[in-house]
């Protein structure tokens, strides 16, 4: 099965394209995503979304976002001008999830809390807000150095 989550940053903004035969909307963007190690260098992915997906990817997603993508990994060969072929990554979007804004710290902001309004003046006041957890972070699983052609199972 070939299931993906990312935690992405996006360096381009999407652009949008219609297939020819039934107009269906095609999105790509490029975004980075951080190494799982700090000395990792940050890599880099083409984000495609059809239909609904490319107008939502057009619609709300801007430069410098924070998201977590879902959607399937892929590798496309493509002919280079050297005669050589290519092969690059590709990730076909499935669902979209916003993150929260970031913080100066570089970790995601909580949400604003909706605590209701109060209508009569002689109601008691509400609680002071707790300090917010830090938010996890999605790469905090241990690393294993193993060489390359070793399977741990």
């Amino acid at each position: 099965m070939n299931h993906c989550l990312l935690e992405v940053e996006v360096l381009e903004a999407p652009t949008i394209r219609y297939t020819q035969d039934n107009q269906m909307p095609i999105a790509e963007m490029q975004v980075r995503m951080d190494g799982l190690r700090p000395e990792d260098p940050p890599g880099q992915l083409k984000v495609v979304g059809f239909g609904n997906l490319a107008q939502d990817l057009q619609n709300r997603v801007q430069v410098g976002q924070r998201l977590v993508l879902e959607g399937r990994l892929r590798m496309n060969t493509t002919p280079r001008a050297d005669g050589l072929k290519e092969k690059k990554a590709e990730f076909t979007l499935s669902r979209l999830h916003p993150l929260a804004a970031a913080s100066a710290g570089g970790a995601a902001a909580p949400a604003p809390s909706r605590q209701p309004v109060a209508t009569n003046a002689a109601a008691p006041a509400a609680p002071a807000p707790q300090p917010a957890a830090e938010a996890p972070s999605w790469n905090t699983g241990p690393l294993v150095d193993m060489p390359e052609d070793e399977i741990p199972f």
